[in-house]
C-alpha cells in the first residue's frame, strides 16, 4: 500500500476514534443504535427528545388550561387568587429547570436524577385527580352521599401535586431535552431562526389541540375525570426511559457553569463597593473587577465569557416586561373570557379554546416568516432582524394589555345573564367572548415575534461555551416576570380593594 493512502487511511482511523469518544454514552446507556449511521443516530435522536418535549409540554398545558376554572369553583378561590396561583405555577415551571440542571452538574448523576424527577412527575399528575375525588361523574356511594377531603385538604394535596409536577417537568427539561440534545453547535443564525421558529410553532400546535379537547372535557363532559388527562405523562416516562436506554441523557460539553457566572458578577461588585467606584487603573469593564490581574479570583475566560453575557442583560430585562403581558393570557384574559357570554349557537365554548385565538398568528406567521428569511438575514448583519422583530413584538404586547383594558371596560356595560360553567351557575357579563378576540390576537403576534429571537440571540451572540449559562439566564428572567406578573396582580388587588 502506497504511504499516501496508508497516512490517509490512519488520519480517517483517528477521526473516527475521536468522534467515537465525544458521543461516548454516559454510564447505563446501551448500545443498541449502534448499527445505525451517525446522521440517522442523530434523527432519530432528535425525533425522541422532539417527542418527549412534546409530550411534557401536552401534560403541563392539560394542567394550565383549566386551573383557574378549577381553583373557583372547586377550591373557592377568589378570581385573583386563582390568577396568582396559575402564575406561580407556571413561573416555578420554568425556573425548575435551572436549579435542576444545577444538581445535575453538582450533585446528583444525571441518571438517578432524571429518575427522581420522572417519579416526582408521575407522582404530581397522579395527585391531581384525588384533589377532585370523589368523582361526581361516576362515583356516589349506596347511601347518595358524596365523601370528598376537606378544603383544607384538597389544598395541601394540590399545591404538594403542582410542586412536585413542576420539579417533574424541570428534570426532563433540563436532562433529557436541553438545546444541546439538538446539535445546534454548528449551525448558522438563519439556520437557528429556523429552528427555533419551527420549534415553538409544533409547541403551540400542540397547545392548541390541549385548549380545545382538554379544556372542554374537563369544562363540559367530565370536569373531574379530565384531571386524568395529564397521565400522558405516563407515556412521556416510558418514552423517557428508552432514551436512558439510548444515549439520550445528554451532558454538557462546556466548563462553564452558572454559579461562576454569578460568581464573576458577586465579585465584580464586590470590588467595585470595596474600592468606591467602577473604573480604576485601566478597567475598562466593571466585570473586570473580577479578574485575578485586579485582585478578583476567576480567570481571563471566565470573565470575558461573563462579559458577553451581560451585554444581553438589557435584552433580558425587557423579557419580565414582556411575560407580564403573555402572562394575561392564562390569567387576567382567562378571567375575562370566563366572565363574558360563551354560547355559541347553543354551544358552550370552553373557556381556554379562546386560547387557540392567540396561537393561531403564531402558527400563520412562522411559515410567512420563514419564507422572507433568506431575504431578511444579510450574510454579514446577523441581529437586525431579530431585533426589529423584538421591537416590533414588545409594541404589539404592550398594545394587547390596553386594548384588554378597553374591552374591560366595555364588558361591564353589557348587563349579566347566567351561565354553567362546570355545573356551577356563574353571573356574567352577556357580552360575547369574541368581542376579546383582538387582544389574543396581539399577544399571539407579540409571541411570534419576540419568542423564538430572543432564543437566537440568546444564544448566538455568546462564546459557544456559555450558550447554556445564556439560555439559563433567559429562562430566569422569564420565570421573573411571571412572579412579577403575579405580584401585580396582588398589588392592583389591594391597591384597588378588590
Amino acid at each position: 500500500m502506497p504511504d499516501a493512502d496508508r497516512r490517509d487511511m490512519q488520519k480517517k482511523q483517528l477521526l473516527n476514534h475521536t468522534a467515537d469518544k465525544e458521543q461516548q454514552p454516559l454510564p447505563g446507556g446501551s448500545n443498541h443504535t449502534g448499527n445505525l449511521s451517525q446522521p440517522q443516530k442523530k434523527l432519530q435522536e432528535a425525533i425522541c427528545v422532539l417527542l418527549v418535549e412534546l409530550c411534557e409540554r401536552f401534560t403541563f398545558f392539560g394542567i394550565v388550561c383549566n386551573m383557574i376554572l378549577f381553583c373557583t369553583v372547586k377550591l373557592d378561590y377568589r378570581n385573583y387568587q386563582a390568577a396568582i396561583v396559575n402564575m406561580c405555577f407556571v413561573g416555578t415551571s420554568m425556573l425548575t429547570p435551572v436549579l435542576v440542571g444545577w444538581l445535575a452538574e453538582c450533585l446528583f448523576g444525571r441518571i438517578k436524577l432524571v429518575c427522581i424527577c420522572m417519579f416526582l412527575h408521575f407522582l404530581g399528575t397522579a395527585l391531581l385527580p384525588v384533589v377532585a375525588f370523589p368523582f361526581e361523574d361516576v362515583y356516589i356511594d349506596r347511601r347518595h352521599i358524596l365523601h370528598t377531603l376537606t378544603k383544607r385538604e384538597q389544598k395541601i394535596v394540590f399545591y404538594f401535586a403542582l410542586l412536585t409536577t413542576s420539579l417533574g417537568i424541570g428534570g426532563i427539561r433540563a436532562i433529557v431535552c436541553p438545546l444541546s440534545a439538538y446539535s445546534l453547535e454548528d449551525c448558522g443564525p438563519k439556520e437557528l431562526l429556523s429552528f427555533f421558529n419551527w420549534f415553538y410553532w409544533l409547541v403551540n400546535l400542540n397547545s392548541a389541540v390541549v385548549f380545545v379537547s382538554i379544556s372542554y372535557i374537563q369544562q363540559s363532559v367530565a370536569r373531574n375525570l379530565g384531571f386524568l388527562i395529564p397521565f400522558v405523562s405516563v407515556l412521556m416516562a416510558i418514552i423517557t426511559i428508552h432514551m436512558v436506554r439510548g444515549e439520550m441523557i445528554y451532558k454538557p460539553k462546556t466548563d462553564s457553569s452558572l454559579l461562576t457566572t454569578f460568581g464573576v458578577i458577586v465579585s465584580a461588585l464586590k470590588m467595585c463597593c470595596v474600592q468606591y467606584r467602577y473604573f480604576s487603573g485601566g478597567v475598562t469593564n466593571w466585570l473586570d473587577h473580577a479578574k485575578e490581574n485586579y485582585g478578583g479570583q476567576y480567570s481571563e475566560i471566565q470573565v470575558e465569557s461573563t462579559k458577553s453575557l451581560a451585554r444581553l442583560f438589557p435584552l433580558f430585562t425587557f423579557q419580565i416586561l414582556y411575560r407580564m403581558c403573555i402572562m394575561q393570557i392564562p390569567s387576567g384574559y382567562y378571567l375575562q373570557t370566563m366572565n363574558s357570554n360563551l354560547h355559541l349557537s347553543g354551544f358552550v365554548l370552553p373557556v381556554a379554546a379562546m386560547n387557540v385565538i392567540s396561537i393561531v398568528p403564531l402558527l400563520i406567521l412562522v411559515p410567512i416568516l420563514e419564507c422572507f428569511n433568506s431575504n431578511l438575514f444579510g450574510s454579514k448583519d446577523t441581529g437586525h432582524s431579530p431585533t426589529i422583530y423584538i421591537v416590533v413584538g414588545q409594541f404589539s404586547a404592550a398594545l394587547s394589555v390596553m386594548v384588554a383594558g378597553f374591552s374591560e371596560i366595555h364588558r361591564k356595560h353589557f348587563p349579566q345573564v347566567e351561565q354553567t360553567l362546570s355545573e356551577e351557575v356563574l353571573l356574567v357579563s352577556s357580552m360575547p367572548c369574541f368581542h376579546l378576540a383582538p387582544q389574543y390576537i396581539l399577544l399571539g403576534v407579540a409571541e411570534a415575534l419576540v419568542t423564538p429571537s430572543c432564543s437566537l440571540l440568546s444564544f448566538w451572540f455568546v462564546p459557544e461555551r456559555m450558550r447554556g449559562i445564556s439560555m439559563h439566564f433567559l429562562t430566569l428572567f422569564n420565570g421573573a416576570g411571571c412572579f412579577m406578573g403575579a405580584f401585580f396582580v396582588q398589588t392592583a388587588h389591594a391597591g384597588s380593594q378588590g
